[in-house]
């Protein structure tokens, strides 16, 4: 067999296993976001009007919200301040 070709295919293994191992790393050091504790805090848009419950639509998902001061009409943005269950309670983002 010809050395050079196996010169690459070993340096080919090398580069393999050190993306591997470079992506592996990065992977673990990303936070992990799941649950509803990461809805607090993000921006929604209102779908129907909020008087105060309605819907409001974050991150390509339809919720149905409460909003925590008076009335709040549809395509207005409103920040998510806390989470019961599937109901998301929202205020008006200023």
């Amino acid at each position: 067999m010809d050395t050079w070709l196996v010169v690459l295919i070993i340096l080919g293994v090398i580069a393999f296993g050190a993306i591997t191992v470079i992506w592996g790393i990065k992977a673990h050091r990303l936070k992990v976001e799941a649950g509803a504790e990461e809805l607090v805090g993000r921006t929604a848009e209102v779908k129907t009007a909020l008087s105060p419950k309605g819907s409001v639509f974050l991150e390509g998902e339809l919720w149905t919200a409460v909003s925590e001061a008076g009335n709040i009409e549809v395509g207005q943005e409103v920040i998510v301040s806390k989470v019961n269950g599937l109901i998301l309670y929202v205020t008006k983002k200023v």
